[in-house]
């Protein structure tokens, strides 16, 4: 079997809340289906959704996801803020237009059906999508969202959907990672943008790392002016805008570098910065939940923790440089590689340790870099990282990327910025417990987790505290 080859790409995507396995997941899919089919013969469509999709399905969005994608719409561009109207559009009329061309009946009361008491073999997340042509004939197609907004058909081996390059370097695991810079004498991210360049140039690759945190930071931006109630009927009370008011103080900001701006002037005792790092994580979490655009890092309900360690760097640090940003989202990547590779960016496969922890092992590692912290120094505070994360379970009350996510991101943050501080103040080398072998060790323990913890709702807190909430 090939090997899996990820790149900075695959790990960061751009997409639409609140959740990547669930809602970016099944889009992408929805969308692969049109591509695999003339939709010119299609007479009428019904999806049938699995395992851990049909019991959060409602609460993540994933039909909504899924007529989206049938519509022709684009999660990376689509205008997040037509959303509603477009549902209310498909559902009032009754029609769908497929690929946003071909117009057939699409009632979602009966043409999406959550099968909760059924689940595919090879992956807890699966969508089977049926089309009946205007012949008679029925193509069906089956997949499943492994997390992170990967998917894969049935039968598909995950590593033969994207062209095979020659890599620089070849890396299977953490060991493989730290002997190869040490070989070369390069940094983690000096590695990565080598490997990246058998895909594309190194422009390219810079371009399109910055156009990342263009949308990072757009998104914990809009997070942090943004009141209201999120949806899903657990009336939670967005937090970010108000921290963010009662932070400046009121010093006056009217766009995004006014408002950094502010935010150095505002303080940068202890309190205040551990405050604002809580209020970026808020920000994109709630964002998420609002199904706004987010940056899959490496999911989407872990989303707000790379973003606000970042910023964190970025206002609080040195006066950070494109080079530097560059620096950080590359080594993130890498590490988010390493768990994709050899355990699990899902929580529907693993429990939160899956998302929170591997988002936190990622930001650990790549802060440290940027803090000039050696491959072995960053690879220890990741390790650090997810070690304190190990056995986390995913539990979302009401099947909503809401609550304990979306504080959940905060905590991962801090936990971050913690593990790299105690890397940076020891020797890697000298390290107990190996990257590698905690890597190994989250996918012992996913193994062995209860089903009921595994972003299905049927466990933790999503069953013990009482809600009259719409079946999810």
């Amino acid at each position: 079997m090939a090997k899996e080859q990820l790149s900075v790409f695959d790990i960061f995507k751009i997409g639409v809340g609140p959740s990547s396995s669930h809602t970016l997941g099944p889009w992408r899919a929805a969308e692969r289906f049109l591509k695999e089919t003339d939709i010119n013969t299609i007479a009428s469509i019904q999806v049938n959704l699995y395992g851990s999709l049909a019991k959060t399905g409602k609460g993540h969005g994933t039909d909504i996801a899924v007529m989206l994608g049938l519509n022709g719409e684009d999660p990376v561009t689509f205008d997040t803020s037509t959303l509603h109207s477009a549902i209310d559009n498909i559902t009032t009329t009754q029609k769908i237009k497929l690929g946003g061309q071909t117009e057939v009946t699409f009632t979602p009361a009966t043409d999406i059906i959550f099968h909760k008491k059924e689940s595919l073999p090879f992956h807890p997340n699966a969508l089977k999508i049926v089309a009946i042509l205007t012949t008679g004939a029925t193509i069906e197609g089956t997949y499943y969202s492994i997390g992170g907004g990967f998917v894969v058909k049935d039968g598909e081996d995950a590593s033969t959907t994207k062209q095979h390059v020659t890599l620089k370097y070849d890396i299977n695991d953490a060991e493989d990672l730290l002997q190869n810079c040490m070989g070369a004498g390069i940094s983690i991210s000096q590695l990565v943008m080598e490997n990246e360049k058998a895909w594309r140039t190194q422009q390219a690759t810079v371009k399109g790392i910055l156009n990342i945190w263009r949308v990072m930071q757009e998104c914990i931006y809009r997070g942090c002016h943004a009141d209201g109630i999120l949806p899903g009927g657990l009336h939670v009370v967005r937090r970010a805008a108000k921290m963010n008011r009662q932070l400046l103080k009121g010093k006056p900001e009217t766009n995004l570098t006014e408002w950094v701006a502010a935010i150095r002037q505002s303080g940068t005792d202890f309190t205040s910065i551990m405050n604002w790092i809580s209020c970026f994580a808020l920000a994109v979490n709630e964002e998420n939940a609002a199904f706004g655009r987010v940056v899959t890092a490496p999911t989407n309900g872990a989303a707000g923790v790379v973003p606000a360690v970042l910023m964190y760097y970025h206002v609080f640090g040195k006066q950070t440089t494109d080079a530097d940003i560059v620096k950080f989202m590359l080594t993130a990547s890498q590490i988010g590689c390493l768990f994709k590779m050899g355990s699990t960016i899902s929580a529907a496969m693993g429990g939160c340790q899956a998302e929170i922890g591997v988002s936190s092992s990622m930001a650990a590692g790549a802060l440290t870099e940027c803090l000039g912290g050696s491959p072995s120094q960053a690879m220890q505070a990741a390790e650090i990282a997810m070690e304190h994360h190990l056995g986390m379970t995913c539990d979302p009350i009401g099947g909503l990327v809401q609550i304990p996510c979306i504080e959940r991101n905060t905590m991962g943050a801090i936990k971050a910025i913690t593990a790299s501080q105690l890397a940076l103040q020891g020797d890697g080398e000298q390290m107990k417990v190996s990257l590698d072998a905690v890597i190994k060790t989250m996918w012992d323990t996913a193994v062995d987790m209860s089903s009921k913890y595994k972003e299905t709702a049927e466990g933790g807190l999503a069953i013990k505290v009482p809600l009259n909430l719409p079946e999810c």
